[in-house]
């Protein structure tokens, strides 16, 4: 697939190779500088992505051609490993960065060559084995008695080498488990654990927007998301409703809570109930970011009683007796109709 495309009258140019989905399907990345030359001698690290949202960085060291899509056997400890090239060049470091990874602390291993049929084949079997041994392994910590899940199970690319994912909500000593895995298996065993948000982007599937889940597309970092957030914007407490698939509070409840502080800030209120409906102004569309209107906000402002100008029947509008009672009488002195002022 090399199909390319042009932009602006083809001032601007790119392949579709650098724009398709990884087979995985999850946090998909766009290698939008992958058709100039000096990207690739920018640096020999290449993003690889192995089962599910599992990612790596590597050496390049053998200067192979390597280019997004390609299936590379690379180093893991102990063994060898299988995994997609999903990002080369500028943008892996700063994929780097942005995943808060420092290549000089951070153990990058090597490259070693394209993955052959035989490498292919040993992969395949090897993960048709991953089903059973999750079952498997469930039975086993709960015959321990061990209060964790083990929710997913990924074997590495030789078959010599497993790793567990577990969920728990406190530590666990799970020594005696490990044994129990090695002798039952006899692979290598890696626990890692992992929360429910994590478990959940594993996972995959569509959120109520219609859209994919932001946990297997591209949300890597999450952060802590309480209920003030649904407060502040007055959100239903249906639990039900704000909670995800992870059944934890969605992380999109926390995408828009800047705009709703600035907005209290500047004196906005969402939905805002006043008893007195002369005191609320509804603007309508008020963007408090953008400086413009944006709808839902109201914005509470003192109103004064104003004159009606509209014409009367006979075409007239009325007079300002206001300003002819100040033109009459400017000492604002009160006067009677019936006190005859000559006879003073």
């Amino acid at each position: 697939m090399n199909e390319r495309f042009t932009l602006n009258n083809d001032a601007c140019k790119f392949s579709s190779k650098a724009c398709f989905r990884n087979s995985a399907h999850m946090l998909p990345v766009t290698d939008y500088l992958s058709d100039l030359p000096e990207n690739v001698t920018e640096t020999d690290i290449v993003e690889v992505q192995f089962k599910n949202t599992r990612k790596g960085y590597f050496h390049n060291v053998n200067q192979l051609p390597l280019e997004k899509g390609k299936v590379i056997v690379v180093e893991a400890n102990p063994g060898y490993d299988i995994g997609e090239v999903v990002l080369t060049g500028r943008l892996v470091l700063c994929q780097m960065h942005k995943n808060r990874i420092d290549p000089s602390r951070y153990e990058i291993r090597n490259v070693l060559r394209f993955a052959t049929e035989e490498d292919l084949q040993k992969a395949e079997a090897a993960h048709e084995r991953e089903h059973e041994t999750m079952i498997k392994a469930r039975q086993l910590a709960k015959s321990l008695g061990l209060e964790m899940k083990i929710g997913d199970v990924e074997y590495q690319g030789d078959g010599t080498k497993a790793i567990f994912y577990y969920i728990a909500d406190g530590r666990v000593d799970f020594r005696q488990l490990i044994k129990v895995y090695a002798e039952t298996f006899r692979i290598r065993i890696e626990m890692k654990q992992i929360g429910a948000r994590q478990e959940a982007g594993r996972i995959g599937g569509t959120g109520p927007c219609g859209r994919e889940l932001c946990c297997s597309t591209w949300m890597t970092n999450f952060t802590s998301v309480g209920t003030g957030a649904a407060r502040l914007q007055k959100l239903s407490p249906n639990p039900q409703k704000l909670a995800g698939q992870c059944a934890k509070l969605k992380c999109c409840l926390n995408y828009e809570i800047s705009l709703y502080e600035e907005a209290r800030k500047m004196g906005y209120s969402l939905g805002s109930n006043g008893q007195d409906k002369q005191e609320e102004e509804d603007l309508g569309y008020q963007n408090v970011v953008g400086q413009d209107d944006f709808s839902r906000f109201d914005k509470k402002k003192k109103q004064r009683p104003q004159r009606d100008n509209r014409p009367s029947s006979d075409g007239r509008r009325p007079r300002d007796n206001r300003n002819r009672t100040n033109r009459e009488n400017p000492n604002n002195a009160p006067t009677d109709k019936n006190n005859n002022t000559a006879n003073g």
